[in-house]
């Protein structure tokens, strides 16, 4: 989409817009409402700005919107609007032995179970091996720890998709 698209947009259609990046609705109605854009730096910027106002109600949105890492099947069936984003982002996944396919998805599972909220982390650019290591590494932070990395994580992952998705000209 291009920057005079989404300023031309229906506000419905920016929401759908933004929702695509992110899953945190309070986030895409300040999104939507902070339009016009004069740049793509205004639109990255606005993004980091608001969600430095989210609290943890909209972070756990947000974390609802990603399929589990590494779990194909879910990556197809949820968030039809993000799918491709998805995808893209946990490419590390392909081709990874089903031992270490099967570890994320055992630990995935055990961090769910302990925390309330699937492993956030920003995937691109890294292996199953490494995705598997950093989930290792956080497992035992205190869930107080994790939704602060998280959220920290998922601004990550939303800045990327802005910045791919929306084009100045």
């Amino acid at each position: 989409m291009t920057l005079d698209e989404l300023n031309n947009a229906s506000p419905q259609e920016r929401a759908d817009f933004f929702h695509s990046q992110c899953a945190a609705v309070r986030w895409v109605e300040r999104m939507t409402q902070s339009a016009p854009f004069a740049s793509k730096e205004a639109v990255l910027s606005a993004a980091r700005d608001h969600w430095a106002t989210m609290n943890e109600r909209d972070w756990r949105e947000a974390f609802d919107g990603h399929p589990m890492i590494g779990n194909m099947d879910s990556l197809r069936a949820k968030y039809q609007s993000s799918r491709g984003h998805s995808s893209q982002e946990q490419s590390g996944v392909d081709g990874a032995s089903d031992e270490t396919l099967q570890a994320l998805a055992d630990e995935n599972q055990a961090y769910l179970d302990r925390h309330g909220f699937i492993f956030i982390v920003f995937a691109s650019g890294k292996s199953a091996d490494q995705m598997l290591d950093q989930l290792r590494a956080r497992i035992n932070n205190s869930t107080e720890q994790e939704l602060k990395l998280a959220a920290a994580q998922q601004l990550k992952i939303t800045l990327l998709r802005l910045d791919t998705q929306l084009t100045d000209a």
